[in-house]
């Protein structure tokens, strides 16, 4: 499996903005009760969402940059996890390079050789590129699933849809 590039909100201020303000604005009158669902099913899975916990909305340029740098080291899985462990149960402000260094090294990653990477330009346009193909190609949410460059599946699923989407690009690839 691989993580590629997509922002929900690419169009963010570097540094994101104040999560409040950001649901007020996305949600306006229906946004107080607009993540009780999520974590709701959340907690039917174990995954203990913690919502009032995120005070800043992020850009995640950097967060995917981090991606691609884990991707090289062979981390990508788990470091995938331990951004959403942080920003969705911590609420760690992933526009912040000395928090992203730190989740890095919770991921196995070598913090000090991660902070150096975050500081460069590195990987900026390969991100920012990869991220506009996705919109080019029609995706415009997440999750967004690709199996075997044959079959794609948009927005969260019942592990049923994601089974059948796998066998019928493992068909694909047998026929083709």
């Amino acid at each position: 499996m691989r993580w590629l590039p997509f922002q929900l909100n690419p169009d963010l201020p570097e540094d994101g903005m104040p999560r409040a303000d950001y649901v007020a604005r996305k949600f306006g009158a229906r946004s107080p009760g607009v993540y009780s669902r999520v974590a709701a099913v959340g907690n039917q899975v174990g995954i203990s969402f913690a919502f009032d916990n995120i005070k800043v909305q992020p850009n995640t340029l950097n967060a995917h940059r981090l991606l691609c740098y884990a991707e090289r080291a062979g981390r990508q899985d788990v470091l995938a996890e331990e951004l959403f462990r942080a920003y969705f149960i911590e609420g760690a402000n992933l526009t912040d390079q000395n928090a992203l260094a730190d989740i890095a090294a919770r991921a196995g990653l070598d913090r000090a050789a991660v902070a150096a990477y975050l500081a460069s330009d590195e990987d900026r346009e390969r991100v920012a590129q990869a991220d506009m193909e996705a919109r080019t190609t029609g995706i415009n949410g997440v999750p967004f699933f690709i199996f075997n460059r044959k079959v794609d599946v948009s927005g969260a699923q019942d592990a049923e849809v994601l089974l059948e989407a796998m066998e019928q690009a493992a068909e694909a690839k047998d026929e083709g």
